[in-house]
């Protein structure tokens, strides 16, 4: 077998970044017969009114083809909202308070419900400290793991499911947790969490990094919430997935006195989507990447996902002593590889001759440092194989 590797398109690098990510060559190619004048109606999508029956059809059809890609489940509402997952910690916990059912149950209890938080990584701490900041009673599942030498906490993994503390079902309101850390590299195995909690509290899962890298049974989730901009199109939308009777209120001003209309799942969801001017040029690449994936199939995508990051942790676990992972083998992320070499001037090293081979954005987040490489739907598996080739020409020269 050749050792060749083409390189991308178009002069193009190969994009490692964790967001925003690198986008389908397909779609860009689309994206660019379509920007000057959109199938032949004289105008660009940017330009076109969120009101006008054309619009009105590419949202209609991203909706739809995602709703056929996740096998969206028909009580659920598909939302395009602005915001990112950052905006979204702060309306999961207030929708789900002014949510009717939740409502009820904590008029039972006769005090405020409690919402359980697994942590473990940066996202999910963020998900935390908002509500906290909201003035929430956020119950913690878990931090991250307890290392046994020191006491000291890690976001490496996550602890048995006999250890987590989760909340008594009748006194909480919610789970919610991140089932992908990008920044530090951890990503939860599929039902893992929604296996272990009690089916009548709703699960909110923060899937902005690895929706549609796999399946996912759309109808175990209370709510999913997703920034585009890593799988699934450009920043500037998110997607919110919530089961219909979430979105059910009672008559009481009370329950959204303090929620902003623009965090507001129900006032979306009343109006299609766009209660305003919505995003619009994202949501129609969103709906290109939709139909990208659905060509693909997101069973042939996991695959994918799969074999792509085996070959990097292949390497990393061939030289421990130089590539230094941290993450527990049971909870590496095949989104987001994260390691460290042995000194901070290799780490400069690397990152620069890998920049001279056509292989960018591979800097850890500025919290951690290391090395981290990102492979979304989009990297082919030639994106791995190259970069995996430097991991063994670099390891050769500075062992």
């Amino acid at each position: 077998m050749s050792d060749f590797i083409p390189e991308p398109p178009y002069d193009r690098v190969w994009n490692f970044s964790a967001g925003p990510s690198t986008l389908p060559v397909s779609v860009l190619e689309q994206v660019q017969r379509d920007l000057f004048n959109y199938k032949g109606h004289g105008m660009s999508v940017m330009e076109m009114s969120h009101r006008s029956k054309i619009y009105g059809q590419i949202i209609s059809n991203a909706e739809a083809t995602l709703r056929r890609v996740l096998k969206v489940p028909d009580n659920y509402s598909v939302l395009f909202l602005q915001g990112g997952g950052t905006g979204e910690f702060a309306a999961a916990y207030l929708n789900l308070f002014a949510s009717k059912s939740v409502r009820e149950k904590q008029r039972k209890l006769g005090r405020q419900l409690n919402c359980d938080y697994l942590v473990t990584g940066s996202w999910s701490k963020g998900g935390l400290k908002e509500v906290q900041r909201l003035g929430g009673q956020p119950n913690i599942v878990l931090n991250g793991v307890t290392t046994a030498e020191s006491g000291e906490v890690k976001y490496t993994g996550l602890p048995p499911v006999s250890e987590w503390n989760l909340g008594k079902p009748e006194e909480t309101a919610f789970v919610y947790y991140c089932e992908n850390e990008t920044i530090h590299g951890v990503e939860t195995p599929s039902d893992f969490v929604v296996d272990a909690v009690d089916p009548s509290v709703p699960v909110i899962c923060d899937m902005s990094s690895n929706m549609l890298s796999r399946p996912v049974d759309v109808s175990r989730f209370g709510a999913i919430v997703a920034g585009a901009q890593k799988n699934m199109g450009p920043a500037g939308v998110t997607i919110v997935i919530v089961r219909k009777d979430l979105l059910e209120r009672d008559d009481d001003p009370e329950a959204i006195r303090n929620m902003p209309s623009v965090l507001d799942w129900c006032y979306f969801d009343a109006a299609g989507s766009m209660p305003h001017t919505p995003p619009t040029f994202a949501i129609y690449v969103c709906g290109l990447v939709f139909e990208w994936v659905e060509a693909q199939g997101v069973e042939a995508l996991e695959k994918l996902r799969e074999a792509r990051s085996k070959l990097v942790y292949d390497e990393i676990d061939a030289h421990p002593e130089f590539f230094r992972g941290s993450v527990d083998k049971r909870y590496r992320s095949a989104m987001n590889i994260v390691f460290n070499l042995p000194t901070p001037e290799l780490e400069s090293k690397f990152i620069a001759e890998a920049g001279e081979r056509n292989m960018v954005q591979l800097k850890g987040h500025r919290s951690l440092g290391g090395i981290r490489i990102s492979l979304y739907n989009a990297m082919p598996l030639d994106g791995a194989r190259k970069f995996v080739a430097f991991m063994k020409e670099f390891y050769t020269q500075n062992c």
